[in-house]
């Protein structure tokens, strides 16, 4: 009887198995930081300067771990101006994201310092509209060619 007579799953590239774990980190801190109660850490009825930090950090792990995972797809082949384009989206979802989430303390929200920092609605109109344009460059920045089968 052979030793190896079961199926081995493929190994995945080394940019890849990088980046859906640095992804898979930032969620886990993205929830960390959006939804401590999942984590039995909820302290307080707000969303505090702290949690924002966090969340942020998480999606910004969430916003490189894909960007790396997805072009580890693309090899050795040069990406299209698609691919060029989703990159940039990612780049400027991820800014909108954090200015918003930060308007209080970058002094341009609706409750400026020295008051607490307030994530009301506004802010969380901004974080959904970065997030938004994150999603639609990741979409732009998957090698479509490659997987029906036209990929060089």
């Amino acid at each position: 009887m052979e030793e190896n007579s079961h199926k081995s799953l493929p190994r995945l590239p080394w940019r890849l198995r990088f980046g859906l774990s640095l992804s898979a980190l930032g969620l886990l801190l993205f929830l960390l930081g959006a939804r401590p109660s999942l984590f039995g850490l909820d302290r307080s009825p707000v969303i505090g300067f702290i949690q924002i930090i966090v969340f942020l950090i998480g999606l910004g792990f969430i916003c490189i771990g894909g960007y790396v995972a997805l072009i580890s797809l693309w090899g050795r082949e040069q990406r299209s101006i698609k691919a060029d384009i989703g990159q940039r989206l990612i780049s400027t979802g991820f800014v909108l994201a954090s200015f918003s989430a930060l308007a209080d303390v970058f002094g341009f929200g609706s409750h400026p310092l020295p008051g607490a920092p307030y994530f009301g609605p506004w802010q969380t109109g901004g974080v959904e509209i970065g997030q938004l344009l994150i999603a639609i460059g990741f979409i732009l920045l998957i090698p479509f060619e490659w997987r029906a089968g036209k990929h060089r």
